[in-house]
């Protein structure tokens, strides 16, 4: 009888842990705001994307961060996004901009119009993750640019979503060289210390220090990255078509950046205040 108490009480329980991560994303909405209708990459979103499945993609790519970066609790994760919007607009450039600040990706039509290959789903939920990782993590004042970006694609990379021409483990010339190269780099990372991506990102919440690497490793960022590279021989090269790759700002908790691939996948994200803004 007890055993079998004790066994109501433990589902009891995890029924109201599932209610409180449900009421967690019940608490965020998810908006899309289709400007590109007659363009012909908004008549392909709305063929082969369509508003629903962006929104049923948003909040996917919002539990899968949460989960990753192991913001379980409200009080874990930034608690100034009620909404998170996305704007499909006729823009040239970028194929998604994350605004952190402003809880805003805007997605290029352009981009979709653009895009080679019947599988425009796949690409435009990968780019989510990516995009979506800069709406939830921490990248207080001097957090290098590339390991921002290379979390946002260790995001696309744990939720496999990484395209064939992602970077190989080994590959890269800086551990901060960001995207692919860097999201191997802490992949490895992860391998030494389970965990490793969550507990960075929860160090960062008010400051950014190089010493977090030693902290939660026991060896500095340079050491780990010297026994990185001398594990896969320096293979790989770097991530094939980043042909382009400027930082275009970096002040303060704003910062702009923009690369360049082969596929046109260009982006680049800005914090710049939580409030919707035209960029």
């Amino acid at each position: 009888m007890k055993a079998m108490a004790h066994q109501l009480f433990h589902h009891f329980l995890s029924s109201l842990l599932s209610l409180a991560a449900l009421h967690g994303v019940a608490a965020v909405e998810f908006d899309v705001f289709h400007n590109a209708g007659s363009t012909p990459g908004g008549i392909r979103f709305d063929h082969e994307i369509g508003v629903p499945f962006a929104k049923q993609v948003m909040e996917t790519t919002t539990n899968f961060v949460w989960k990753l970066l192991e913001e379980n609790r409200p009080e874990d994760r930034r608690t100034d996004v009620q909404v998170v919007h996305m704007i499909v607009d006729d823009y040239t450039g970028a194929a998604a901009i994350a605004y952190g600040g402003a809880c805003t990706i805007n997605v290029s039509a352009v981009y979709l119009q653009e895009y080679e290959g019947n599988d425009v789903r796949w690409s435009f939920t990968s780019l989510m993750y990516h995009e979506m990782t800069h709406i939830w993590q921490w990248y207080p004042a001097g957090t290098p640019a590339g390991l921002i970006e290379g979390i946002a694609d260790y995001t696309t990379l744990r939720a496999n979503y990484s395209s064939p021409w992602f970077a190989k483990p080994g590959s890269g010339e800086r551990w901060d060289e960001g995207y692919g190269p860097t999201a191997r780099f802490l992949e490895y990372c992860d391998c030494l210390r389970p965990g490793f991506v969550a507990a960075l990102n929860r160090k960062m919440r008010y400051e950014w220090s190089l010493n977090y690497f030693a902290e939660l490793t026991g060896k500095p960022v340079d050491q780990l990255w010297r026994e990185y590279k001398e594990k896969y021989g320096g293979v790989g090269g770097r991530r094939r078509g980043e042909k382009i790759r400027k930082l275009v700002e970096d002040a303060g908790n704003q910062r702009e950046w923009l690369w360049r691939d082969e596929y046109k996948a260009r982006s680049y994200a800005v914090r710049s205040g939580c409030q919707l803004t035209n960029g």
